[in-house]
């Protein structure tokens, strides 16, 4: 008896198999682009279908998982906030690439107690040309997008400003407050129910609200200097920050001031593909492994150490996937998957993720019929390129590995996850 039902469990796996296979390989959905797929068991250790699982994808946002790697080996529970050095009666200090300062999501205030309560005359040294703005193959018009900060050394506001609007107030607000002699309405602008918009080079801003009822939060960036920054943390601390030359300290003996968990960048990275913290743990990756900010370095480094075991080597230029040179295999992304399960607890998986149904970026997706999610995966979009990789829970009490990597489809992306999502529901209630 016990080998009949045995056998049976067998050739209902078989099916479901065989099912996804077919629904994959014949999909019309799919047919309309490029499409790579790889489903993995790592009970059995058994690929259970792969098609096109060795070619090279453009990963967009999934290229934040292997950003997530890098931070959670390098860098430790809490991140470092600031160097500094106190000689005499001045403090100097200069960036990490930490992007929690004043940033209006978290609360940390390691900086602002350590620079806000000394005696000594502050100095900031200008490491800002070891970070560029933007990364390379990013599209330049992003500047005025919430999703296109840019980078910097030492990141205040998160290189944002906040707009707000509720319904029960006339005006917007926004946070800070430093550029308010820098927001002009602009009643030419055209809009629906409003829009603002900053000038390329500048950090000028144009707004024009239309519907007097409307609601909304959006973030605008704005451009980075070291003078700027320099200007607004002395604006907030109420003290005066002179800016110096950063090559006297480069190689000085410094302190590394301890900031903001960890943990917290993780999570809002992953769960609503945050790329400015993506693109700030590099840095920050950089920063403890050679005391400098150069993200390509780190890149290098990291592949070198703990990624020679992918079984494609992966062309990664970012953090945060933003850029159109990135190239990963589905091959390569089930066994980064793999690498992550065996190396962070599942509990942590499950909070950083986001989760089917329920948060982040599919929480309108994946939608599971019982109280638990069922998939925990890393999305990925660009322009007719969107990707999803992750972790999916079986009815029978499996966790399977899989990636999907869609790549020149001209249609929506919501037939895509339609597709997506009917397959991956199969695989949960049937395997």
């Amino acid at each position: 008896m016990r080998k009949l039902i045995f056998a049976a469990i067998i050739f209902c796996a078989s099916c479901t198999v065989q099912q996804v296979k077919k629904s994959v390989r014949d999909s019309e959905v799919f047919d309309q682009g490029f499409t790579g797929f790889m489903l993995y068991d790592p009970a059995k250790d058994k690929v259970l279908y792969a098609l096109n699982e060795d070619k090279y994808f453009t990963p967009a946002s999934n290229t934040k998982m292997f950003t997530f790697y890098a931070a959670y080996k390098v860098l430790g529970e809490r991140v470092n906030s600031l160097d500094y050095l106190v000689s005499g009666d001045s403090l100097v200090f200069w960036g990490t690439g930490d992007p929690s300062l004043l940033h209006p999501d978290f609360e940390d205030s390691s900086v602002v107690d350590l620079l806000g309560k000394t005696d000594k005359k502050l100095f900031m040294a200008n490491n800002f040309d070891e970070v560029t703005a933007y990364g390379s193959g990013w599209s330049w018009n992003w500047y005025n997008y919430y999703y296109g900060p840019e980078r910097s050394a030492m990141p205040i506001y998160g290189n944002i400003i906040r707009f707000i609007k509720t319904t029960e107030e006339k005006e917007m607000a926004y946070t800070p407050s430093f550029f308010t002699q820098h927001i002009i309405e602009n009643k030419k602008l055209s809009a629906m129910d409003y829009s603002i918009i900053r000038d390329k080079n500048r950090n000028e801003f144009s707004y024009y609200l239309k519907n007097a009822s409307s609601e909304f939060e959006t973030d605008k960036p704005f451009v980075t200097s070291a003078e700027l920054t320099a200007e607004m943390l002395g604006d907030r601390l109420n003290r005066d920050i002179k800016l110096i030359d950063y090559t006297p300290f480069k190689n000085r003996p410094h302190e590394k001031l301890k900031g903001i968990a960890a943990d917290s960048l993780y999570k809002q990275m992953l769960k609503i593909s945050d790329n400015f913290l993506a693109e700030q743990l590099m840095v920050l990756v950089a920063d403890e492994l050679f005391d400098s900010l150069d993200m390509g370095e780190a890149i290098d480094y990291v592949k070198k150490e703990y990624l020679m075991d992918l079984p494609d080597a992966p062309q990664w230029v970012d953090g945060s996937g933003l850029s159109s040179h990135n190239k990963f295999t589905p091959r390569s992304i089930i066994k980064l998957l793999e690498k992550i399960r065996a190396e962070v607890p599942e509990d942590k998986i499950y909070a950083y993720f986001p989760s089917g149904g329920e948060s982040g970026t599919i929480r309108s997706w994946y939608k599971s019929d019982d109280e638990h999610p069922y998939v925990y995966a890393k999305t990925g979009t660009l322009s007719g390129v969107h990707c999803l990789s992750g972790y999916l829970l079986t009815k029978s009490g499996k966790t399977l590995y899989f990636s999907f990597m869609h790549n020149n489809y001209l249609i929506s992306s919501n037939e895509l996850k339609k597709e997506m999502e009917k397959i991956l529901y199969h695989i949960h209630s049937k395997y």
